[in-house]
């Protein structure tokens, strides 16, 4: 049976972007290639190329296991209602499907940054990761995750015997998958044993790589798409890496309409609210993954056949009432889910955070610290809390970047790392929320002071001096310093002002010139260097003479007067 396309939708629109879609997508396979009706490479074709670490399975990183064919929804700017085939509800068809669960979308994206730095020209954008793990696994069965980003419980495909899939003998000693005999794709983003062997990365930094664990898959899953020094940016190459992963026409189809869905928009949904997928490349449409087996979430079950009515029996009085049967023994209701602690949270309170001030430079001597509390008030433990820098700001967290993700402790507390701040003064706002709940978050604004000196001096003891006309021989020089230390990048202002009393600036007397050789004599946007040195630009004089007055100002308070001298030559 061909791989089904997601849930038919009805009208003649979805039948032709379908076909236009499968047309021209269909074209971009390597040329040699012969498919199966499910789209898969049959035995012989032509293989994509790639290096000796292919794990020997020809079938790409899942070793061509099921995925889920579910499309995206048409999508319009104002989605259509559309009723719920369970509760007869009218949800928006859009908007949900563009969910992704709040950890599994964060790993997507730390993926794309850190293949941003390490190989910036494979340009892999987060989306193709978010459409693959949609197609592998229903973005982690629609972030059934923890703190940590580990699923709660292993996301296993198939028994890879040759069974109606590959044939793929046990690798690993059922170490990842926990069969010793045959292999079986792991994790959400589906791989087999023996292509994470050499694949796997640690994403989230824990020291482990753990195929179960959407930050360690996701990083895997980018630097496999990007092999070969690829460009995705350019199409074809791009269909060639899906091709890789999973080697079938059909999955590229199903994975582009996805990544073009994404492209359009996305938003955050809390864990474990995600939308799962109903149909697989190896059922029929509308088949279900079997809630008794959450550890194959990609295998949906068949359901069982109605049972045949008993046929009437005539009895003694020519009755034709049927014969009477025991009542079936009823299924046990399953046990209901265990909430996550994410979704215990009922609000955040500060930890005992101190005011946050800084001078521009320098590190904030107070963290921000919030507390993750249930509706009972007590701290819950293994939540991820956000902590995000908002407003006109160059200030950040240790490291440089603006957003921070940390996992409260065994008291529900989390601290963000340290403050630094930039060189524009002012306030900013930083912002906690629990990431994967709708929940208000705390806000705590930040102060940022200019760099200060409280003390100006001149580096030379030379009397300034000159002509009636001409140019001071010495520029003034002086150094800033801050309780005794360096004033490094202080902001500074110089005037020649008309006496020590009346601090306006003087009409006459000695000057500087602007760029454009004209005179004024007020200088601003001035800085000292690193080593707190300020040196002013040349001075001249006109034809005045006496004692004059040149007045520097420093942010901080550090005031310097210095004299300067015009008279004509002695004779």
């Amino acid at each position: 049976m061909a791989a089904h396309f997601g849930r038919l939708r009805k009208g003649a629109t979805t039948t032709a972007v379908a076909a236009v879609a499968v047309a021209a997508l269909s074209a971009s396979q390597a040329p040699g290639v012969t498919t199966d009706d499910l789209g898969r490479q049959a035995a012989g074709a032509a293989q994509p190329s790639g290096d000796a670490n292919t794990g020997g399975e020809g079938g790409g990183a899942t070793g061509d296991s099921p995925y889920y064919t579910d499309l995206p929804p048409l999508k319009s700017p104002n989605p259509s209602p559309s009723a719920s085939p369970t509760t007869g509800t009218t949800v928006p068809v859009g908007e949900a499907e563009a969910g992704i669960p709040a950890t599994v979308l964060d790993a997507y994206k730390k993926a794309e940054a850190e293949l941003r730095a390490s190989k910036p020209g494979c340009n892999l954008p987060w989306q193709l990761l978010a459409a693959i793990g949609k197609v592998e696994s229903g973005q982690a069965r629609g972030g059934r995750v923890d703190a940590n980003g580990t699923t709660y419980s292993p996301i296993l495909g198939p028994k890879l015997d040759g069974n109606g899939f590959a044939l793929i003998a046990d690798t690993d000693n059922g170490a990842y998958d926990g069969d010793p005999a045959y292999d079986r794709a792991v994790g959400p983003m589906q791989f087999i044993p023996s292509t994470w062997e050499w694949a796997g990365r640690d994403g989230n930094g824990d020291g482990k790589k753990d195929p179960n664990n959407v930050y360690d898959a996701a990083l895997a899953a980018g630097h496999y798409l990007c092999r070969f020094d690829r460009d995705l940016s350019v199409q074809s190459q791009m269909n060639a890496a899906i091709l890789n992963y999973n080697n079938s026409t059909a999955y590229l189809n199903t994975v582009l309409s996805w990544l073009e869905y994404y492209r359009k928009g996305t938003h955050e949904v809390p864990d474990g609210t995600g939308t799962l997928p109903s149909n697989s490349s190896n059922s029929h449409p509308g088949a279900s993954p079997s809630p008794s087996t959450p550890a194959t979430p990609s295998m949906p079950s068949t359901p069982s056949k109605p049972s045949t009515p008993s046929t009437p029996k005539p009895g003694s009085g020519g009755s034709t009432s049927p014969t009477p049967k025991p009542p079936a023994p009823s299924s046990p209701a399953p046990s209901p889910t265990p909430p996550t602690p994410t979704q215990t949270v009922d609000h955040l309170e500060d930890a005992n955070t101190g005011k946050l001030t800084a001078t521009a430079g320098s590190a904030f001597g107070t963290k921000v610290a919030v507390r993750a509390e249930s509706r009972a008030s007590k701290g819950v433990a293994k939540v991820r809390v956000r902590f995000t820098i908002i407003g006109d700001t160059d200030a950040t967290f240790t490291g440089g970047e603006s957003v921070a993700t940390v996992v409260t402790g065994s008291a529900g507390t989390a601290t963000a790392p340290a403050l630094v701040a930039g060189e524009k003064a002012g306030d900013f706002t930083v912002r906690a929320t629990v990431v994967g709940r709708v929940l208000g978050g705390l806000d705590y604004t930040a102060t940022v002071t200019p760099r200060q000196a409280d003390t100006l001096t001149r580096t030379s003891d030379t009397a300034l001096t000159c002509v009636p006309g001409g140019e001071f021989a010495d520029q003034v020089e002086l150094k800033a310093t801050y309780k005794g230390a360096v004033a490094g990048k202080v902001a500074a202002t110089a005037t020649l002002i008309k006496s020590a009393d009346d601090a306006t600036e003087n009409d006459k007397g000695p000057y500087f010139k602007d760029a454009d050789g004209k005179t004024i004599r007020t200088l601003t946007d001035l800085t000292t260097d690193a080593d707190g040195v300020l040196k002013l630009p040349k001075l001249y004089a006109d034809d005045a003479t006496g004692t004059f007055l040149l007045r520097v100002n420093t942010t901080g308070g550090a005031v310097l007067t210095v004299e300067l001298k015009v008279a004509a030559a002695a004779s």
